[in-house]
């Protein structure tokens, strides 16, 4: 029999479909604009607290801090999408051994990323659900009713993609 061969096409066509990962690296990019954004916006919510501290009550600045809050964790998550996508889709980025190296880039991979983001997200409607509860003599029952939904639909999901990334990387003696 005789031995297949890849022809200089195939050859082609594989590093074709392989380079192409590249076209992302403007999209991670762009969110790292996305990121210069947020801080934008946290420096300029952070200065109008400074301003206003004398002239507004504790559930507004509890609101205000919230709201900050708010901006770190979709930073946070904007981070992970960033730099965990970028690892595990593009390209590495050659990080062993620098003081700085995030302990979760060492063993992430599309199953660890989609959880670390699904409780990333879990975390943002957490806070924006306790903002809601603040202000529920401003908001109506139905509005809430939806939000707590919601959240519980993020905490099943999240559960539901750990669960999954569970099961595919168990070992045949059932360990990870």
């Amino acid at each position: 029999m005789k031995p297949i061969t890849n022809s200089p096409f195939k050859n082609a066509m594989s590093s074709f479909i392989f380079l192409s990962r590249w076209l992302q690296a403007p999209l991670y990019l762009g969110l790292i604009v996305a990121q210069c954004v947020y801080v934008y916006h946290f420096m300029m919510e952070l200065w109008h607290l400074i301003l206003e501290t004398t002239t507004i009550g504790e559930t507004e600045i509890m609101l205000v801090v919230l709201g900050l809050i708010d901006v770190v964790m979709i930073a946070n998550l904007l981070i992970m999408v960033i730099v965990g996508g970028y690892e595990t889709f593009v390209s590495r980025l050659r990080l062993e051994g620098h003081p700085d190296e995030p302990e979760w880039l060492s063993h992430v991979n599309a199953g660890v990323l989609k959880v670390k983001l699904a409780t990333a997200l879990i975390g943002i409607s957490s806070i924006h659900l306790l903002k809601s509860f603040i202000n529920a003599d401003r908001l109506d029952g139905k509005t809430l009713f939806w939000q707590v939904i919601i959240h519980m639909a993020f905490v099943l999901s999240a559960l539901i993609l750990a669960w999954i990334d569970k099961l595919t990387h168990r070992t045949p003696e059932g360990k990870r």
